[in-house]
C-alpha cells in the first residue's frame, strides 16, 4: 500500500484525536513523530515509546519531553488497504501512548492492542 507523508501523518493526528479526553488530559510533555523507516536492527517495528512512563517518574521529573515515533513504511507495508491502515495505525498510537501510562506489552495484547 502506498500513501505520502501528509496524508499518513493525518491518520496518526486522526488517531490522537480519536483517544478520550479524559485519557488525552493527562498525556503531558510528550511529543509524537513519524518517521519513515523503522530502525535497522527492528525493521518490523511500528512504533516506539521513548521516554519515562508516568508510573516510573518520581515527584520531581523535568526533562526533555517523551517521544512517540510511528514508523510509516513498515505499517504501509504490513496493510492490504486504506481500512486496514487507519487501524493499525489506531492500535499503534494507542499501544504507544498506553506505554506511556506504564501499561506493559503483555497487557497490551490482552486488550487487543498488541
Amino acid at each position: 500500500m502506498e500513501l505520502d507523508r501528509e496524508s499518513f501523518e493525518a491518520l496518526v493526528a486522526d488517531a490522537l484525536d480519536g483517544i478520550p479526553d479524559e485519557i488525552a488530559n493527562l498525556v503531558h510533555n510528550v511529543v509524537v513523530l513519524v518517521e519513515d523507516e523503522s530502525p535497522p536492527d527492528d525493521p518490523d517495528l511500528l512504533g516506539v515509546y521513548d521516554g519515562v512512563s508516568l508510573t516510573e517518574r518520581s515527584g520531581d521529573h523535568t526533562g526533555l519531553p517523551d517521544r512517540i515515533t510511528i514508523f510509516r513504511r513498515p505499517l504501509l507495508e504490513m496493510c492490504a488497504d486504506a481500512d486496514e491502515l487507519v487501524r493499525e495505525v489506531r492500535i499503534t498510537v494507542v499501544h504507544e501512548i498506553a506505554h506511556h501510562f506504564g501499561i506493559g506489552d503483555r497487557r497490551l495484547h490482552q486488550l487487543g492492542y498488541g
